[in-house]
């Protein structure tokens, strides 16, 4: 499975980014995907992702209101949708996928895609 993230850039505080993450590979929709994103010197933090048949949406306490995940099926692609932002957004934002839910807020994640940095000035 390989992901490639794609669609950070600059913005100032308030404004929005789209991300997005597309996979390929035979088994890409065998997982669950999701953000997660590594600001300098800090730990690389869970961000959001679908529960599997995307019945529902977790999304980190530091995110919640102001970002929202979804996907098109049809190209195996999710998108993060970044509203709001603020300079603590400011990070390499990555796509992950793993077995399940649980495992990828736990950050166990089988695959990694490429970063795409996200900065935004104050």
């Amino acid at each position: 499975v390989q992901l490639q993230a794609s669609g950070g850039g600059l913005v100032q505080a308030g404004g929005s980014l789209r991300l997005s993450c597309a996979a390929s590979g035979r088994a890409a929709s065998s997982y669950v995907m999701g953000w997660f994103r590594q600001a300098p010197g800090k730990e690389r933090e869970f961000v959001a992702h679908f529960s599997w048949k995307a019945v529902s949406t977790y999304y980190a306490d530091s995110v919640k209101g102001r970002f929202t995940i979804s996907r098109d099926n049809a190209k195996n692609t999710r998108y993060l949708l970044m509203n709001s932002l603020k300079p603590e957004d400011t990070a390499v934002y990555l796509c992950a996928a793993a077995t399940d839910p649980r495992s990828l807020r736990r950050g166990f994640v089988r695959y990694w895609g490429r970063g795409t940095q996200v900065t935004v000035s104050s």
